[in-house]
């Protein structure tokens, strides 16, 4: 009997010791594993955790400032403007409404607006949503007097361009905006994120790595739902501004360009041959970069867009043409290197010229020039001549050569994007884009600068910068130095690079650059560039274009030709498009350009002493 009242007995102090120990093991193996995170990764841990809590706002540095040449008054700097932005879940339900309501009207957009950047699905979130990129501080002061109104909104810093100096300066300078997807895509690797602002243009696209700064980081603590949980200070990181540029551009020239070229479609360029430094840079007609940068600019944008005019395209890089009679002093150098023909060897100019089935004829018509010898020929800018010479003494691959020896049909290399390349055309081209063979007139029209030839302003700034240098091509550029926007000091600045070198010789350039003369003196462009202020060289050229009322006007020139001191020569480049009422403008505004530079004049002052100011120039023909 006592056994088997015991029996249960014990079963039950074994089942409890089987338990026990469980419940030990099970408590010793928590303990043990509470203490491998707690102590042995614990440090790890803790890292991870003040990882995940902490979340970090960018701070947006300022871009860089642009100056002229002279470092004085910037061209453009930075405006105070505010980003405005939301965090959702801390507007509570019932104002929801009231709040998107009063920040439309605020802001002057639908309250769609505010809805579609706040959807329902936002409501929840404890991070900023940013509302508007660019808010000027009275609006701030707005929403900031009545504070109470506006549960969740809050604004930081972020400094917006504001370009000083629009018009053509606009080509120059470009614009900047919102970073695309497309160029996230390309730039993501150096740094750019979601939510940068981007130079989209100009000197602004070119150098936006130097002028972008680097962005500040300032961290917070927060909750799982983004909630900020820590107050007091938090650990900033401050942004550093981007570089200063300043520009090769002389604001005065740049204005005094810019006027005298007027409400002409066309460009004005000049240029500092022995630097390639690019003192003007003028396109018209153009546009107001400020537009584009402020509210409601992707209208603006779309506007220019477009208009048939395209203010968007910088012409003195971005838009070719034929060069005309302007090629003629190429044509001059390549007879003399050569020597097609003796220097003082006449041809007979009686207007026109025949070729198979075709007549051509010289600008003047009958009775035509009369006898000729090149330096006559140059300066009275003779089609015959240059015809002859060309085709029976020179040919088709010498001409190509030498055009390509002055830099035609490829780029300059100029620090601004969009640069074209111009074109030459070649038998083989024409043989395998047309399948048609050259002819002797595809000889003849490119010995004038006609036909299929095509050729940017600047690129006739170069041609005449390898006559002026005699036998050497600068690169050209706008950037002349980087400065360090704290005191001011030169980080980095651009010397000039050869960008090419001819194997003419120096002799050949020289006489050139005499004939050139000539044309200012008893030539074509005799009573247009009658400035008494600077001994002048150039040539004048007027392309056709398909019209019998008008052309393409060219006038390409330099000075002083007397000049001591190569720095002292500027190269002034104006063309002025068919596209305008014919008025054989180009070496006008030329003379004006090189009155006003070297005669320390405005426009008004330098259009005044020359008897142009408030005048147009009827000119019924054709002029060379």
């Amino acid at each position: 009997m006592s056994d088997y009242s015991e029996g249960p007995k014990g079963n039950s102090q074994s089942r409890f010791l089987v338990l026990l120990v469980i419940a030990v093991f099970i408590f010793v193996s928590y303990s043990s594993y509470l203490f491998y995170l707690q102590v042995v990764r614990g440090v790890e841990y803790q890292k991870k955790a003040v990882t995940i809590s902490r979340q970090i706002e960018r701070l947006p540095a300022q871009r860089g400032e642009i100056y002229d040449r002279n470092y004085n008054l910037p061209l453009v700097l930075n405006i105070d403007s505010f980003a405005l932005v939301v965090v959702p879940a801390e507007i509570p339900a019932p104002m929801r409404d009231t709040v998107f309501a009063k920040l439309a009207a605020v802001l002057d957009e639908p309250i769609d607006e505010i809805r579609r950047r706040i959807p329902p699905s936002y409501y929840r979130m404890f991070q900023q949503v940013e509302i508007s990129s660019s808010v000027d501080q009275s609006i701030i002061v707005k929403i900031a007097e009545r504070i109470d109104e506006f549960p969740g909104v809050s604004w930081y810093s972020r400094p917006k361009r504001n370009y000083l100096e629009t018009g053509s300066f606009s080509h120059i300078i470009g614009y900047v905006g919102d970073i695309s997807r497309d160029e996230l895509k390309i730039y993501y690797n150096r740094g750019y994120q979601t939510g940068d602002i981007i130079g989209k243009a100009g000197i602004e696209r070119q150098y936006d790595s130097v002028l972008r700064g680097t962005d500040g980081r300032q961290y917070k603590t927060v909750d799982v739902r983004g909630r900020r949980v820590e107050a007091g200070s938090r650990d900033v990181d401050p942004p550093l501004m981007g570089k200063n540029i300043v520009l090769t551009i002389d604001r005065s020239t740049q204005i005094l360009a810019e006027k005298a070229l007027g409400e002409r479609i066309g460009s004005v360029v000049v240029l500092k041959p022995a630097t390639g430094e690019i003192l003007a840079l003028v396109s018209y007609p153009s546009f107001n970069a400020n537009m584009i940068v402020e509210k409601g600019g992707n209208n603006e944008y779309a506007r220019l867009l477009a208009d048939p005019r395209t203010p968007l395209i910088q012409r003195a890089i971005q838009s070719s043409y034929p060069p005309a009679s302007t090629f003629k002093t190429v044509m001059t150098a390549g007879i003399v290197e050569e020597k097609a023909i003796p220097l003082d060897e006449t041809v007979l100019c009686n207007g026109e010229i025949s070729y198979g089935d075709r007549i051509f004829r010289c600008h003047i018509r009958k009775p035509g020039h009369g006898r000729l010898d090149l330096e006559s020929a140059l300066a009275q800018s003779c089609d015959v001549y240059f015809w002859e010479v060309g085709r029976d003494k020179l040919g088709i691959e010498r001409i190509v050569s030498y055009a390509r020896e002055f830099g035609f049909g490829q780029e300059t290399g100029i620090d601004l994007p969009g640069e074209v390349a111009g074109f030459v055309p070649t038998p083989q081209w024409k043989e395998r884009r047309f399948h048609e063979k050259w002819l002797g007139g595809d000889t003849l029209n490119l010995a004038i600068g006609q036909g299929y030839m095509l050729a940017t302003p600047l690129q006739l700034a170069d041609m005449m910068a390898m006559v002026v240098n005699e036998g050497v091509i600068y690169k050209p550029h706008l950037l002349k130095e980087i400065r360090d926007p704290r005191d001011g000091s030169i980080m980095t600045r651009t010397t000039p690079e050869v960008l090419m070198a001819s194997s003419i010789s120096k002799e050949t350039f020289k006489i050139t650059k005499e004939y050139l003369r000539g044309v200012i003196v008893n030539g074509t462009a005799r009573y247009p560039v009658s400035t008494k202020t600077v001994s002048l060289g150039g040539k004048t050229g007027t392309a056709e274009v398909g019209l019998s009322d008008r052309w393409h006007s060219w006038f390409v020139g330099f000075g002083p030709t007397d000049a001591t001191n190569p720095e002292d020569v500027i190269i002034v480049v104006a063309m002025i498009e068919a596209t305008n009422p014919w008025e054989w403008w180009a070496p006008y505004a030329t003379n004006i350009v090189f009155q006003g530079y070297f005669g320390g004049q405005t426009y008004e002052e330098a259009a005044a002493q020359l008897g142009l100011l408030g005048r147009s120039i009827p000119v019924a023909a054709r002029a060379e």
